[in-house]
C-alpha cells in the first residue's frame, strides 16, 4: 500500500511539473525576453530559497539535538561522533547515489562561467544539498553558503537550458541564482547582489543588476518568512562607533589579513595531503574524520557552522564557551577563555581542511565568519584584559572581525562591508566596517595574487589565461553551435528509411537511438556512400551495418577547448553531443570555426 501511495505521489507531482513547463513554454512565446529573464529570476530564487531552508533548518536542528543530548542526556562524546558518522554517510551517497560525480567548492560557479557558458550539471541541483546537509548537518567544521551558491547556480543554468535562453542570459540567471542564495542564507539581499557581481560576475552591464536584485529580494524575503531567527546569523548591535577605537582597528584590518592568508594557506596544504594519499573512499573518510574528531572533542565550537559560538562572542557570553570541554571549570578566567578562543581561531583552518579533503562537503565562507569573529574578540578582549583600553566595544569588534576575514579570503571587500551591515540591522559600523576590510584586503592580496577560491583555478588556467585562442573558444555559447533539430534513426528502421532521410533533409549523419533515447551508434552518409548507391548492397545491409559507435562524444560540460581536442583527434567534422547520459544533437566543426570567426571579429571592432 505505502508503494502505491508514493508512486501516485510521484505521478502527481510529475503531471503538475510539466503543466509549469508547458505554462512557462507559453509564456515564453508571450511575453518579451526582458519580461521572461524577470519571470525566471523570481522562480530560481523560489527555488533556491527553498533549498537554503532545507539546509539551514536541518543544520539548526542537529545542532539543538547534540545540544540537548550534551546537556540532558550526559552524553559528551556525540559531538565527536557526529561528524564522523556525517562523513562516512556523504562519502557513501556520492559513491552509492551520485556515481562518484560531485564537484565541490563555490570556484566550480567561477570555472562554469569561465570556460563553459555558465552550463552546470543538472545533478548539482540536488547533490549539494543532501551531501553538505550530512556533513554540515551532522557537525563537520564546514559551512553551507558554498553548496547553497552551488545549488542556486545550478538552478540558474538549468532553468536557462531548459527553456534555450541564451548563453548571456543562461550566466545571468546562474548569477541570480547565487544572489538568491546568499540573500536567503544571511536575510541580506544587497551582500546577495554584491557577491554575485563581485565574485561570480567579472564583467557585468546595468541591464543585469534588476534581475539579481530581483532575485536577491526574493531570497531574502522567502527566508525571512519561512526561517526563525535562530537559525539565521543576525545580531543586536549593542554600542556604536567611536572614532577613538579607529587605531585598533586599524590593527584588527592588518591582523585580519595575515590570519586569512594563515588559514587559507592551512587549508590548501591539507587538501594538497590528501590529494597525495593512496586511499580513498571510506578509509580516506575516516583518515580525515578522526583526527577531527579529536579536535571536536577538545574544542566543541569547532563543531558544525559554529554560528551559535558567534553569536555568545558577541554577547560576551563566552563562559558557554568551555562548555563540556576540559577547561569548564576556568570559564570566569578571562585569560584562559582568550588563550582557547585563540587557539581555536588558529584550529579552524585545520578542522575545516579535515572535513572537507577527507570526503564532506561544505565551504569556506561560514569559517571564514567564525575565524573572523574569534580574531576580533581575541584582538578586544586582549586590550580590554592588558589595561591598554578597558572600554573597548568587544562586541562590536567581533563583529567587525568577521567582515575582514571574509574580504581577505575571498578578495570580496564589498560583499564583507555590506553583508556585516546587514546582519547586524545597520549601518552604524559602516566605518570601522570599511577600515578593516579594505586593509585585510589589501594585506591578503599583497602577497596572494588570487583569492582562496580562484587561485588553484588560476594555476591551471582555467579562469584567467593570456592565450587569446583560449579566451575567445571559452567564449562561445555551446548550445549555439549544436543542433538538436536533426532526425534520428531506430535500431530496428531499414536502410529504405536512411535513403528516404537522405532525399528530403539536407544531413549526412544520423544518431541511432534506443527507445530511451540512448545513443546506440552514428550513420555517417559520407562512409556509406558505396552502400547507398549500389542497389544490390542496399538490399542485403541492415542499418545497424551502417551504423559505428563514435570515436568521441561531447558533454555539454565540456569546455570549447576539449570539445576541438576532440574534433582534432578523430578528423570528423561531426560529433554526437549527450545531455544526462541521453542523446541531445550534434556539434558541428564548421559552426564552431564560424563562432569563434565571429567572436574574434567582434574583438577586433572594439
Amino acid at each position: 500500500m505505502p508503494k502505491r501511495v508514493f508512486s501516485k505521489i510521484r505521478l502527481f507531482v510529475r503531471h503538475q511539473l510539466r503543466r509549469l513547463e508547458s505554462l512557462l513554454f507559453l509564456l515564453k512565446g508571450l511575453l518579451s525576453e526582458r519580461h521572461f529573464i524577470y519571470l525566471s529570476c523570481i522562480l530560481v530564487a523560489i527555488s533556491t530559497s527553498f533549498a537554503v531552508i532545507v539546509l539551514k533548518a536541518f543544520a539548526h536542528n542537529v545542532f539543538l539535538l547534540a545540544n540537548y543530548v550534551n546537556g540532558y542526556l550526559k552524553l559528551p562524546y556525540i559531538n565527536s561522533i557526529l561528524p564522523i558518522v556525517g562523513i562516512v554517510l556523504t562519502v557513501l551517497v556520492i559513491k552509492k547515489v551520485l556515481d562518484n560525480k560531485i564537484e565541490k567548492g563555490s570556484s566550480r560557479i567561477l570555472y562554469a562561467v569561465a570556460k563553459k557558458g555558465g552550463i552546470m550539471p543538472r545533478a548539482q541541483m540536488y547533490a549539494q544539498i543532501i551531501t553538505s546537509s550530512l556533513t554540515v548537518g551532522l557537525g563537520g567544521s564546514a559551512g553551507l553558503e558554498s553548496p547553497i551558491t552551488i545549488t542556486g547556480a545550478a538552478f540558474g543554468s538549468n532553468f536557462a537550458q531548459k527553456y534555450k535562453l541564451s548563453q548571456k542570459d543562461r550566466i545571468l540567471l546562474l548569477a541570480c541564482g547565487v544572489a538568491a542564495g546568499i540573500g536567503a542564507a544571511f536575510n541580506a539581499p544587497i551582500a546577495g547582489v554584491l557577491f554575485a557581481i563581485e565574485v561570480v560576475l567579472t564583467d557585468v552591464t546595468i541591464t543585469a543588476f534588476i534581475p539579481i536584485i530581483i532575485s536577491a529580494a526574493t531570497g531574502a524575503l522567502i527566508s525571512t518568512i519561512v526561517l526563525n531567527e535562530e537559525v539565521l546569523l543576525s545580531f543586536k548591535q549593542q554600542q556604536f562607533f567611536d572614532y577613538h577605537n579607529i587605531p585598533y582597528y586599524i590593527l584588527l584590518g592588518i591582523l585580519a589579513g595575515f590570519v586569512s592568508l594563515y588559514h587559507a594557506r592551512t587549508f590548501q596544504k591539507i587538501e594538497g595531503h590528501f590529494a597525495r594519499l593512496k586511499i580513498s573512499g571510506y578509509r580516506k573518510a575516516l583518515y580525515g574524520a578522526i583526527p577531527l574528531a579529536l579536535l571536536i572533542f577538545l574544542f566543541p565550537t569547532l563543531f558544525g557552522e559554529g554560528y551559535e559560538s558567534i553569536k555568545a562572542l558577541s554577547n560576551s557570553n563566552t563562559s558557554v564557551l568551555l562548555d563540556n570541554t576540559l577547561l569548564e571549570k576556568f570559564k570566569d578566567n578571562g585569560w584562559v577563555v582568550l588563550l582557547f578562543v585563540g587557539i581555536t581561531m588558529l584550529l579552524k583552518a585545520y578542522a575545516t581542511g579535515l572535513t572537507l579533503s577527507s570526503g564532506g562537503n561544505g565551504g569556506n565562507f561560514a569559517p571564514s565568519l567564525f575565524v573572523g569573529s574569534y580574531l576580533g574578540f581575541f584582538v578586544a578582549k586582549f586590550v580590554t584584559l592588558t589595561g591598554l583600553d578597558k572600554d573597548l566595544p568587544v562586541g562590536n569588534f567581533t563583529i567587525v572581525g568577521m567582515a575582514g576575514i571574509l574580504s581577505g579570503l575571498f578578495h570580496a571587500p564589498l560583499t564583507a562591508i555590506f553583508l556585516i551591515g546587514e546582519i547586524t540591522g545597520g549601518y552604524n559600523l559602516m566605518v570601522p566596517l570599511m577600515i578593516v576590510s579594505s586593509i585585510s584586503f589589501a594585506v591578503s592580496k599583497q602577497f596572494e595574487k588570487h583569492s582562496m577560491d580562484v587561485k588553484h583555478l588560476a594555476a591551471k588556467g582555467q579562469v584567467f589565461t593570456t592565450d587569446k585562442d583560449k579566451n575567445i573558444l571559452s567564449g562561445i555559447d555551446i548550445l549555439a553551435v549544436i543542433d538538436t533539430e536533426l532526425q534520428i534513426l531506430k535500431p530496428t528502421q531499414r536502410t529504405e528509411d536512411l535513403i528516404g532521410l537522405l532525399s528530403t533533409t539536407h544531413q549526412s549523419v544520423f544518431a541511432v537511438t534506443d527507445e530511451k533515447n540512448r545513443l546506440q551508434g552514428v550513420v555517417d552518409f559520407n562512409k556509406n556512400r558505396h552502400i547507398v548507391f549500389n542497389n544490390f548492397q542496399i538490399k542485403y545491409t541492415t542499418l545497424t551495418d551502417m551504423m559505428v559507435l563514435p570515436k568521441e562524444i561531447v558533454s555539454l560540460e565540456d569546455s570549447m577547448e576539449m570539445i576541438m581536442d576532440k574534433f582534432e583527434a578523430t578528423h570528423s567534422d561531426y560529433l554526437p553531443v549527450l545531455k544526462d547520459n541521453k542523446y541531445y544533437g550534434f556539434i558541428s566543426k564548421a559552426k564552431v570555426l564560424e563562432a569563434y570567426r565571429d567572436k574574434l571579429k567582434e574583438m577586433i571592432i572594439e
